[in-house]
């Protein structure tokens, strides 16, 4: 049987496993023919699992700028890299991504074509499910004080390879989803605390674990992410002095609180212009900004553009997805 091997990602960040074994190639088939009928056309699909969503492209993208939510993205064809601060992530069949935090990215599909289109499942993250599992299956709980990075890649075994065919494969039968597919949730929770990068996985659902108390302040943030920003307030929140948030928080983000601020405060901008009859300077008050000049160039310096120039572009970029 063949041994994985990696290739190299773009810069930093985790690997692609490629080159994966017969058995594995198998499964992966059937899990992206399971994905393809239960989709049949580009897009994001719920299912009749609550936490599942079921995602499909016939093409390759340029760069999306979005806030990753906590979840697992394992990938039954193409190839994806996303990227946090200065890290890349590049990722595809027979490996899967985890986000335990929500984190500003810039996502890209590599690998999908109307032939073959990139096909993968999501799994939203209950961390109150994943704390069951820890205490029912009485896992070692390690040093939870220090904190983990918010993403990782990792191979995807056989055993969980096989566990997300039969979580897809249970929407071919509504009447059993209710009462079987949490078990099968569990056991995927399980084959993830379990595998090399479990330690990082378990910090999740332990309360008081860095990256636990990370995540309250980040969802301080992105509520008041209009707002000044206040170490020492985000600070005692998270029961830590404000050098040790600031190591802490750019451990799990790679990006500092107000780095974080900017990310979320920009993208939030975006979306209005697209959406609401605002020009730029509307945009920038909006979402806290003082000076409108200092919006655009942050503006400017993150997409590409300065804001009407790059709303004009994704509009023309829509159209012609349309047309």
């Amino acid at each position: 049987m063949p041994q994985s091997q990696i290739a190299a990602p773009p810069s930093g960040g985790e690997a692609l496993f490629t080159d994966f074994d017969q058995q594995t190639a198998d499964k992966l088939a059937v899990l992206a023919e399971l994905i393809e009928r239960h989709t049949g056309k580009d897009g994001i699909f719920r299912t009749d699992i609550p936490s599942i969503h079921l995602i499909r492209s016939s093409q390759a993208t340029l760069p999306v700028h979005t806030v990753y939510e906590p979840g697992v993205v394992i990938v039954a064809r193409g190839a994806k890299v996303v990227m946090l601060g200065g890290e890349s992530y590049t990722y595809g069949p027979s490996a899967h991504f985890v986000v335990s935090v929500d984190l500003p990215v810039t996502s890209r599909l590599l690998q999908a074509s109307a032939e073959s289109p990139y096909l993968c499942l999501r799994l939203g993250l209950d961390p109150a499910q994943v704390l069951e599992v820890i205490k029912d299956a009485k896992l070692d709980r390690e040093d939870a004080r220090e904190p983990k990075r918010g993403a990782y890649v990792d191979r995807t075994s056989p055993a969980l390879l096989d566990a997300a065919v039969r979580l897809v494969r249970l929407l071919d039968s509504p009447r059993e989803v209710a009462y079987l597919a949490p078990l099968v949730l569990r056991e995927i929770y399980f084959r993830l605390l379990s595998e090399e990068q479990g330690g990082a996985f378990k910090q999740i659902a332990l309360a008081g674990s860095g990256t636990s108390r990370v995540a309250g302040v980040i969802a301080r943030i992105k509520q008041d992410y209009a707002r000044p920003l206040h170490i020492d307030e985000l600070a005692r929140m998270a029961h830590m002095g404000p050098s040790s948030l600031h190591r802490y928080f750019k451990e799990v983000t790679t990006l500092s609180p107000l780095q974080y601020q900017k990310r979320i405060r920009l993208q939030e901008a975006r979306r209005l212009l697209l959406t609401e009859a605002l020009d730029a300077a509307d945009a920038a008050y909006r979402v806290g900004y003082e000076s409108p000049s200092q919006f655009s160039r942050e503006y400017a310096r993150l997409f590409g553009l300065p804001p009407i120039s790059d709303i004009k572009r994704l509009r023309e970029e829509a159209e012609q997805e349309i047309g």
